[in-house]
């Protein structure tokens, strides 16, 4: 588990992201779209995120150690009620679960634990969050723990799955990103059939693209959502984004 976040503390999160993205989506016309979600209304993103629970929480009741079917597309329930089932549903199973609980999780550079979804369902519920209130242009700014914590993620965790379940990695080469307001840093190794290995950079290392700046800018960019100040090779670049 990284250092300095806890089940509890990742719930947390899910909590305070979520009841601002329940806020936003209650306040927007169903129907209208959320530009930094190419072709989805907000009735999509407020589905998305209830199959996303519904589907991520299945994990944590059973400990299934195999991979589970998605749910089948909700019947009758309007997308605003079938998110309310499924966010009050998280926020009794969440604190529930162990960290420590064997599950199957998404990725071959996490462990098969239930800590890996709780930081999973708080970086979702967060990123969903700033496309919501970036729609209706109600942005509040976060947390550079939190942007840090997700960076994290994003390179040791999801990049790896990325080119597992995705499409095959076609570039090699190394990537530096730094916070200038945290002290956290990462290193980025990529070459293709491999899995991605990161870790902590070093004072002074040099690599082929390097990328700085507020935990919470380049949290967002490596998301697609903002503009990464970086220099270097860009398929590399475009290479550790996760762009959805």
């Amino acid at each position: 588990m990284p250092a300095g976040w806890t089940t509890q503390r990742w719930t947390e999160v899910f909590l305070d992201q979520s009841a601002m993205f329940r806020e936003a989506v209650a306040e927007a016309d169903p129907t209208a779209n959320v530009p930094s979600c190419p072709g989805w209304t907000f009735a999509d993103l407020a589905v998305h995120i209830a199959r996303f629970l519904e589907t991520s929480l299945e994990y944590l009741r059973t400990g299934s150690t195999v991979q589970l079917k998605p749910p089948p597309a909700p019947v009758g329930a309007s997308p605003i009620e079938y998110l309310d089932a499924q966010l009050a549903d998280a926020a009794e199973v969440l604190p529930l679960v162990p960290g420590n609980r064997p599950t199957w999780t998404f990725s071959p550079a996490a462990p098969d634990l239930a800590w890996v979804w709780h930081r999973r369902i708080a970086h979702e519920l967060d990123l969903r969050r700033w496309d919501a209130q970036a729609a209706l242009r109600q942005l509040v700014v976060g947390d550079a723990d939190l942007a840090a914590d997700g960076i994290d993620e994003a390179l040791g965790t999801l990049l790896a799955a990325k080119y597992t379940t995705d499409v095959p990695l076609r570039v090699s080469g190394t990537v530096i990103v730094r916070c200038t307001d945290v002290p956290e840093s990462w290193h980025v190794r990529l070459a293709p059939g491999e899995v991605p290995d990161v870790r902590a950079a070093a004072p002074g290392e040099v690599a082929d693209v390097e990328v700085d700046g507020e935990a919470q800018l380049i949290h967002y960019g490596l998301w697609g959502r903002l503009p990464l100040k970086s220099v270097g090779d860009e398929a590399l670049l475009r290479a550790v984004r996760m762009d959805r």
